[in-house]
């Protein structure tokens, strides 16, 4: 071939262009997620102190009570008439101290002038007493029937919601031995959050709380967010109030206890939720899109410009996402350039073409501190109560 004829080599093919930036660095701290069942404050069984038929019901069943309001009335005819056998009771009884007053002065008057003996005025002194005695008994007596009477208008001990009356009108209800169960009624607001957590999660907060890092809540109000079942965001807020003093032998958990203040009395005692806790103190974090995170099998990757304009791999460690960007543990540095758009256009070891790209959080209305949307540790459901 002539040296005229030759094609001309083709070109090279144009550096691929992305968008590096730096990971955000931003304060953040740890929120533990836990699973539990609401449960009421106060319950209360609601039994009779007397004994006798039930008159009337005055309650519907389910509803939300008073402290004090009424809820049964018992016969209170045998109660009445035993109170005014009381009263007269004690009447009668004053009558015979008062007469034993008048014999008494009459027996001192006698004695200064020698016309009876002091065993007679001593006879006096003792009957006096025995009859002021008398008295204190019959009022003791009349107090305990008023209170017997008291007893036949049943109240609610709490406010809060109501179960079903167990007995209806006419039934016949016992005191003694084995008082008759009327109804029950559970505390509403405020509300407790029982749950569960493991050894090892106790064990974290124990050492965080010899650091410094995060105080136990034992000894202060850790905040907690919860969610129900059908809720995407964790919208009831409350604080720790109880930790339990043992790991319990057989789960290797130990409970743990929240208040949810409850006003609208929407939540209710048996709801099952998910619970997050305080987890640590605030500590810097590297925070990057989940957008700039690719899969290599079973790890998780990022892509990097490196200075010699070479892209770079990184294997990373993720924590949780939290304003929208994902927590990185470990893998990349704060002078990384992390690829955040076109990743897909270049592979590891080739050269590439930046421009700045920018790395920001998620816009979030004001409220309390971020949460995770994964957590960093995780619980079991309580049978009964909570944790730490």
């Amino acid at each position: 071939m002539l040296p005229g004829c030759r094609k001309p080599a083709p070109a090279a093919p144009p550096q691929p262009s992305v968008a590096v930036a730096r990971p955000l660095v931003k304060e953040i701290v740890d929120w533990d997620e836990f699973v539990g069942r609401f449960e009421a404050v106060d319950e209360v069984d609601v039994r009779p102190q007397v004994s006798g038929y039930i008159q009337s019901i005055n309650f519907r069943d389910g509803q939300v009570v008073r402290k004090g309001q009424l809820l049964f009335v018992i016969d209170p005819r045998p109660f009445q008439a035993a109170l005014a056998q009381a009263k007269a009771d004690v009447a009668q009884a004053q009558a015979a101290a008062a007469n034993a007053k008048v014999e008494l002065d009459r027996a001192q008057s006698l004695l200064k002038n020698g016309w009876v003996s002091r065993s007679v005025y001593d006879a006096r002194i003792a009957t006096a007493q025995s009859a002021d005695a008398a008295v204190e008994a019959a009022k003791a007596t009349e107090q305990a029937r008023a209170l017997d009477l008291g007893f036949t208008r049943v109240t609610s001990p709490i406010a809060g919601r109501v179960s079903d009356r167990r007995v209806s009108v006419g039934n016949l209800v016992g005191a003694e031995p084995s008082p008759t169960l009327l109804t029950t009624v559970v505390s509403l607001d405020p509300i407790r959050f029982g749950f569960t957590g493991s050894e090892s999660v106790y064990l974290k907060y124990q050492r965080a709380n010899q650091a410094g890092t995060r105080i136990s809540s034992r000894t202060i109000a850790n905040p907690v967010e919860i969610r129900l079942q059908d809720e995407t965001v964790y919208r009831w807020r409350g604080h720790m109030d109880f930790v339990d003093n043992a790991i319990d032998l057989g789960s290797g958990t130990i409970r743990g206890r929240a208040v949810v203040n409850n006003p609208d009395l929407f939540l209710t005692p048996g709801m099952y939720g998910s619970l997050r806790l305080l987890g640590s103190g605030a500590y810097p974090a590297l925070m990057i899109p989940d957008t700039a995170i690719q899969t290599d099998q079973a790890d998780k990757i990022a892509l990097v410009v490196e200075p010699d304009g070479k892209v770079g791999q990184r294997k990373l460690e993720l924590g949780p996402v939290i304003d929208g960007l994902r927590v990185v543990r470990s893998g990349l540095s704060e002078t990384d350039r992390v690829i955040v758009d076109g990743a897909q256009r270049v592979r590891p070891g080739q050269t590439a073409k930046t421009t700045a790209g920018v790395i920001k959080p998620a816009p979030q209305a004001a409220g309390p501190p971020p949460v995770l949307t994964q957590p960093a540790s995780a619980g079991s459901v309580a049978g009964t109560r909570g944790y730490r």
